[in-house]
């Protein structure tokens, strides 16, 4: 039976799951769209030829009776609270990142949803959806390298606009390698420090770029990334894992090598989506699935809100320049299973 998705926020990435579940993805139809500026929410639906509802009210979509299943893809600051009514209405929900923006709230989530007493939340993680990632995790799982001692990690960006700010290399940008690391390793962060080297000439009054940040997780693991979001020359993502018996690194995207004019090349991708357009329709399609089958096995709250913790204490690491401590709670046994 196919699974009936009420939509929350029909901006650009709305817009794309929109498109995704409708023309790509099997065993689900769009039935409700909702968006703060309606003719948005009218065009979504246009666009995508969709018999579906517009709502004004993202509460309206929650509450509609033939919705069986959400996706938020709202403004950032709705979506602890469409995602708490969301549990309350007993409906599995998909939430873009950030699930809220405190850890504080994320907690909120998880308190509420271990009070539903079923995982009705997945957070739009999709790295851990990627093949490149899972190709190395299957590395390091294996033992084929040994234990890891140090990660070397890049995120890199062509450019950003002047709305791009500080913490924002935190908050929109190293969040993915927070939640991602943790799942590479099966293990959580104990301490973070921020570094600022010396900054590009592409950058503004507004951003320190690039930056390093040093991580160290509970197992004494080594992490560092780099953060260059001018970096011009394209969109880029590195890990490279040094284990006790070898190396693993993070598959480069398919790319077919030329040789001409006495230069041997591949080209890199400019578009984030791009380089992780797969990964999203596995992410989605698996919501799908999990849905119909009852069980829920992406990213979890308890994700988020890990990965909010953590991105509390590099804010203050940026400020700080010191080594600041992630204290990060245990995981609950309801987010073991």
């Amino acid at each position: 039976m196919s699974l009936k998705l009420g939509v929350i926020g029909a901006g650009a990435i709305g817009k794309e799951h929109i498109r995704r579940c409708t023309q790509v993805l099997q065993g689900a139809s769009v039935v409700a769209v909702s968006d703060i500026n309606l003719d948005n929410a009218r065009a979504a639906v246009n666009a995508s030829g969709l018999q579906a509802e517009v709502y004004a009210n993202g509460q309206d979509v929650i509450n509609a009776p033939d919705v069986d299943a959400l996706i938020i893809t709202s403004w950032d600051p709705t979506h602890e609270a469409f995602a708490l009514a969301a549990i309350e209405a007993g409906k599995p929900v998909f939430c873009e990142k950030p699930l809220a923006m405190t850890a504080e709230g994320c907690r909120r989530v998880v308190d509420a949803e271990m009070k539903a007493g079923r995982r009705l939340v997945q957070v739009g993680f999709m790295r851990p959806y990627d093949e490149g990632y899972q190709a190395l995790k299957s590395v390091i799982d294996s033992g084929e390298i040994g234990s890891p001692l140090m990660l070397h990690c890049a995120h890199r960006n062509p450019e950003v606009g002047d709305n791009y700010t500080t913490d924002m290399a935190i908050t929109s940008t190293l969040i993915h390698e927070l939640d991602v690391l943790r799942w590479l390793l099966n293990d959580d962060y104990r301490s973070v420090q921020v570094r600022f080297p010396r900054a590009t000439s592409h950058t503004h009054a507004q951003l320190k770029d690039p930056q390093i940040v040093m991580l160290e997780t509970r197992k004494g693991i080594l992490i560092d990334v780099e953060i260059f979001v001018n970096c011009r020359y394209g969109y880029d993502i590195q890990c490279e894992v040094v284990g006790e018996e070898g190396i693993a690194r993070l598959p480069e995207p398919s790319s077919v090598q030329t040789r001409q004019t006495a230069k041997l090349s591949t080209t890199i991708l400019t578009d984030w989506k791009d380089r992780f357009i797969k990964a999203y329709d596995v992410e989605l399609q698996a919501f799908i699935r999990d849905v119909q089958a009852g069980e829920l096995r992406g990213p979890s709250a308890w994700d988020g809100y890990a990965a909010s913790v953590a991105a509390d204490a590099c804010l203050k690491a940026q400020e700080s320049g010191a080594q600041e401590p992630i204290n990060m709670p245990e995981r609950p046994a309801f987010y073991l299973r």
